[in-house]
C-alpha cells in the first residue's frame, strides 16, 4: 500500500495490543465494508443528481454542481435539500438507493474476521438501513452485525456532526473508550478520536492512482487517524493475530 503523506504517520499494520480493550466495533458502510474500486456509490451519485435535476428543473451539469455543493456544505446532499428545499427525505433515500448490488460479491474472509471480533458490531452510515442491509447481505456479512445506525436514526443530521455520534453512542449505550471506528473519510474520524475511539481509515488500493476529492484524502493535519489500511479483512485478521 502506498504511504499517505502525513507528518504523524498512522500505522498500517494492526498492533493487537492497541485493540485489546475494544468491545464496540463501528463500521461505516460505503467504501469501507466493501472496497472503493467496487464503485457502488457511483450509482447512488447518479441517482442523487437525477433527483436534484428533476426537483429543481436544472440541466445535468447544474444539478451535479449543486448536489456536490450541498454534499460539501452539509455532509450529505440530502441534508442540503432538506435545509434549502424542505424535501421528503424518505422519497429521496428510496430513489438514491434504487441501485444494482450485483457488483458486491460475498466476502467470506471479511465475514469470518468480523464474526471473530469480541463484543458488539455496528454499521454507522449516512445512508439508509435498507441500503446498508442490502449491501451487507450481498457481502454475506449482515448476520454478524448487532444493528445499523442510519441517517434516519440520526434525524437526517449526517456525520461528521458531533451530535450524531453522541446520538449513536447514547442509543446503543456504546462505551466510546472501548470502541474502534472504521471509516473511509478522514473528517468522519475526528469526533470518534475525541470520544476516545481507536480510529482506522480505509483508503483505496493504489491510493495515489485514484482520483479523490481533496477533502477525501488524508493530509498532514489528520493526526486523529491511528491506522490506515487498504485491506479491511486483512487488517481485522491482524488484530486477531494477538
Amino acid at each position: 500500500m502506498h504511504n499517505t503523506r502525513m507528518e504523524k504517520m498512522p500505522k498500517t499494520s494492526p498492533e493487537p495490543a492497541d485493540f485489546a480493550h475494544v468491545r464496540e466495533w463501528v463500521f461505516d458502510l460505503d467504501n469501507t465494508l466493501y472496497p472503493h474500486h467496487v464503485n457502488l456509490f457511483a450509482q447512488i451519485d447518479r441517482n442523487m443528481t437525477a433527483y436534484v435535476q428533476q426537483l429543481l428543473q436544472l440541466e445535468p451539469d447544474e444539478a451535479r454542481a449543486l448536489q456536490k455543493r450541498y454534499y460539501h456544505e452539509h455532509g450529505t446532499t440530502l441534508q442540503g435539500l432538506i435545509v434549502h428545499h424542505g424535501i421528503d427525505p424518505d422519497g429521496f433515500l428510496e430513489q438514491a438507493h434504487a441501485i444494482d448490488y450485483s457488483s458486491l460479491l460475498p466476502d467470506p474472509a471479511l465475514g469470518d474476521a468480523i464474526k471473530a471480533l469480541p463484543g458488539r458490531k455496528f454499521i454507522f452510515t449516512n445512508g439508509s438501513v435498507p441500503h446498508a442491509q442490502a449491501a451487507a447481505r450481498a457481502l454475506g456479512i449482515l448476520d454478524h452485525f448487532d444493528d445499523v445506525f442510519d441517517i434516519v436514526a440520526a434525524g437526517y443530521l449526517p456525520k461528521p456532526a458531533s451530535a450524531t455520534y453522541d446520538k449513536f453512542a447514547s442509543l446503543h449505550r456504546v462505551d466510546t473508550a472501548k470502541a474502534a471506528m472504521f471509516e473511509d473519510l478522514p473528517r468522519n474520524l475526528q469526533v470518534p478520536k475525541t470520544l476516545g475511539m481507536r480510529t482506522v481509515l480505509l483508503v483505496p488500493r493504489n491510493l495515489e492512482a485514484v482520483l479523490l476529492e481533496r477533502w477525501e484524502r488524508p493530509t498532514t493535519e489528520d493526526d486523529h487517524i491511528d491506522y490506515v489500511t487498504d485491506d479491511l479483512a486483512g487488517f481485522l485478521a491482524g488484530i486477531h493475530a494477538g
